[in-house]
């Protein structure tokens, strides 16, 4: 089941509501709240269920043997044993498959290319498991003492199979004892009306025009086609996930959970190490936590570290060669602003910056988009001509005329227009401040509208990272 469905939107959502209203104390409303999530969840992985939940009682029954031996060998043996279980059947669904095809290609044997289905959000629940048991052990938290409250934080369907990557100290308070306010509730539904949109208008509409260009033979494409397909790639990807991330934050927030934003209008970004600061906000800070300052071979190394992170980074996104590349790519990047230094890079002029990074992350995309190493190789010769194209065609001419007042719109929702908008209605004066916050109901009433109509011919539509 996908947030971008009429029937969740208009069948399961509201049922949930209303059987979680209608619950007389927050035991019940819990409990409502963990059975539509084994709903959402079993509705496209019957199967995957039975996994899910074999892995937060291991988790569960580990994070309280780190409790009971608290700062001795207990603790560790069991944080990891519940790392290594848990890296162990991400590693076994995601990568199995992968490591045995590079097995046989780069050494002399021949060995069984398993094919595994991957269980959808895997990658998700995985990385939340894993924060909660290495804060245990850390101390930062206190282990649950309920597994309903420990598989209510877990499996809540708003952030179940594409993040955000929540963490449990961000509601910690709100498990057992949270409330919701009218407030509360208007602010999520806009969230939830705009991460739609986003979704439904912007990125499936951005989708075709990609999918024109990058869905054939790449090598025919002309250069400025080559870099215009892989901006509004860039731009598709952004307005799918982020539109996930406000849907889910939305959610969260008509239910009493406040969680972390994951998105912070990114393109406005000055370098690349901003951007990152501003993109995936959840996957960023768990890395940044959890891996950079791991010792390698004995000692804390920061370029080392570095390398890891930005090696599993883009391992975490998928089985292919072109996910490490990409991941490589940006810290590559990461690495030159760190050794440039934040003083040196203040004093270059803003509009240089700009002019330095936007072509950096188009390329990125581009990356990222092509897991056929051919096609990415195909993808780098049209970027400077090597392959021998013209520089632009009337197919990349045609694609922009057509499609100028989406690629506007689009390009205007990559800019803060809601924050400004959030800040003219709260803090505001004048004639300007009532006429934005009069529109909003029908703003977001012809935003749901708008989404329906859009989704009514939509047959399938998932959101990207869905098979991350």
């Amino acid at each position: 089941m996908v947030f971008s469905s009429l029937f969740f939107l208009y069948v399961f959502l509201p049922l949930c509501l209303l059987i979680y209203s209608t619950s007389k104390n927050m035991h019940s409303k819990n409990t409502v709240l963990i059975i539509f999530s084994l709903i959402f969840y079993a509705w496209g992985e019957p199967v995957f269920i039975w996994l899910f939940i074999l892995e937060a009682v291991i988790n569960f029954i580990l994070s309280k043997t780190i409790e009971k031996h608290k700062g001795g060998k207990g603790a560790k043996a069991a944080v990891i044993l519940a790392i290594v279980t848990d890296l162990g059947m991400l590693g076994v669904f995601k990568y199995s498959g992968f490591i045995a095809e590079n097995l046989n290609t780069f050494l002399p044997v021949t060995l069984p290319v398993p094919d595994v289905k991957l269980p959808i959000g895997i990658s998700f629940y995985t990385f939340q498991m894993v924060s909660y048991v290495i804060d245990c052990y850390w101390e930062k938290i206190t282990p649950l003492k309920r597994f309903s409250h420990f598989f209510m934080y877990v499996s809540f369907f708003p952030q179940l199979v594409a993040g955000p990557i929540v963490r449990y100290s961000t509601i910690e308070g709100e498990i057992a004892n949270r409330s919701t306010t009218a407030v509360d509730v208007w602010h999520g539904i806009i969230r939830v009306a705009v991460g739609l949109t986003k979704k439904a208008v912007l990125a499936n509409s951005l989708s075709i025009i990609t999918n024109s260009f990058f869905g054939g033979d790449v090598s025919e494409l002309s250069i400025l086609g080559t870099w215009y397909a892989a901006a509004v790639y860039a731009m598709q990807v952004y307005f799918d996930f982020s539109g996930y991330s406000d849907m889910a934050i939305g959610m969260g927030r008509i239910f009493g959970f406040h969680f972390d934003e994951n998105f912070k209008d990114p393109f406005i970004c000055k370098d690349i190490t901003e951007f990152w600061q501003r993109w995936h906000i959840s996957l960023g800070s768990f890395f940044r936590d959890y891996l950079l300052y791991v010792p390698i071979f004995g000692k804390r190394r920061k370029y080392g570290g570095l390398f890891l992170v930005w090696f599993c980074t883009g391992l975490w996104h998928g089985a292919a060669w072109n996910y490490i590349i990409w991941g490589l790519y940006f810290g590559s990047f990461i690495l030159f602003e760190q050794l440039l230094g934040k003083k040196t890079i203040r004093e270059i002029p803003t509009w240089i910056r700009h002019c330095y990074n936007k072509p950096v992350l188009i390329i990125g995309f581009g990356i990222f988009y092509f897991e056929d190493i051919g096609k990415l190789g195909d993808f780098f010769k049209n970027l400077v001509g090597f392959n021998g194209n013209s520089i632009i065609d009337d197919f990349t001419t045609l694609s922009v005329s057509n499609n100028i007042y989406l690629l506007l719109i689009a390009i205007i929702c990559c800019l803060p227009v809601g924050k400004i908008l959030a800040d003219i209605s709260e803090k505001g004066r004048g004639g300007l401040k009532y006429l934005v916050s009069l529109s909003a109901i029908p703003v977001v009433i012809g935003l749901f509208m708008l989404s329906t109509v859009m989704l009514t011919d939509a047959t399938n539509n998932p959101f990207l990272y869905f098979r991350f």
